[in-house]
């Protein structure tokens, strides 16, 4: 869970910097158009549509670039068409590391990502070397500032939507489900007026590993960084145990 948490808490702190760079539109839309080529353009029928739209929506993306990223997507305006697939490697002290990869040019990208693996001392593996250890789950962040109740509540709230459990994190709870319990929960939450922080349907590692060293903390670190910053990346996930100490 860690692994997943920490992650999270950096990226949102590189957010910014990130949207002024562009990179968060050109992800969503990519994220848009793969859905809706794979399952149509109709948000109630198309799960993974819907997710991405309403992430579009959180992060502020204009309407007319989500109506044109889900019209490229089902064939009604020409773009780009990407080939979606699953890098897996392991970073420094073992950490295992699962990339979600669009992109219209697979050699070069395949290269690109074995470059950066071994520049920051880790390697690109074999297919199905690390997924094994990654569940698919959708993941509710509740703030523990924006909270009018304890934990013992949130949990059994969490229960009663049909979340699988609630994990304390820190400044933040966790709230794991199934995903197909995931909007169910979520709006279960949303009615009781408890405030989402962020929600996704995500990668939890299983297990993670505990870092002790700080340089081979920085190393995944700027590992991860280097992954996420490459434009055909779409998504990282990894099962580090890193101190908090060390991640500032």
């Amino acid at each position: 869970m860690a692994g997943h948490s920490k992650w999270a808490n950096i990226k949102h702190r590189k957010a910014r910097a990130d949207e002024k760079k562009g990179k968060i539109f050109t992800r969503l839309a990519r994220e848009i158009i793969v859905a809706a080529r794979e399952g149509g353009g109709d948000l109630n029928s198309n799960f993974r549509l819907r997710l991405a739209v309403q992430k579009a929506r959180e992060n502020n993306m204009p309407n007319d670039n989500i109506q044109r990223a889900i019209a490229k997507g089902t064939g009604g305006l020409e773009g780009e068409t990407y080939e979606q697939t699953v890098y897996e490697g392991y970073g420094a002290g073992g950490v295992a590391v699962m990339l979600e990869v669009f992109t219209n040019n697979r050699n070069r990208t395949v290269a690109d990502i074995r470059h950066i693996f071994s520049r920051h001392g880790g390697n690109l593996g074999e297919s199905g070397c690390v997924a094994w250890m990654f569940n698919r789950k959708g993941y509710i962040t509740v703030n523990k500032e924006d909270l009018a109740m304890d934990e013992d509540e949130l949990f059994m709230i969490a229960l009663e939507a049909g979340a699988e459990d609630v994990k304390n994190e820190g400044d933040s709870y966790g709230i794991i489900t199934g995903t197909e319990q995931f909007e169910a929960v979520k709006s279960y939450l949303e009615e009781q007026k408890i405030k989402i922080a962020g929600a996704e349907v995500t990668m939890l590692p299983q297990t993670t590993v505990s870092i002790t060293d700080r340089d081979e903390a920085g190393r995944i670190i700027k590992l991860m960084e280097a992954l996420e910053d490459h434009d055909d990346v779409q998504n990282v996930y990894a099962n580090f145990d890193i101190p908090e100490e060390y991640l500032d």
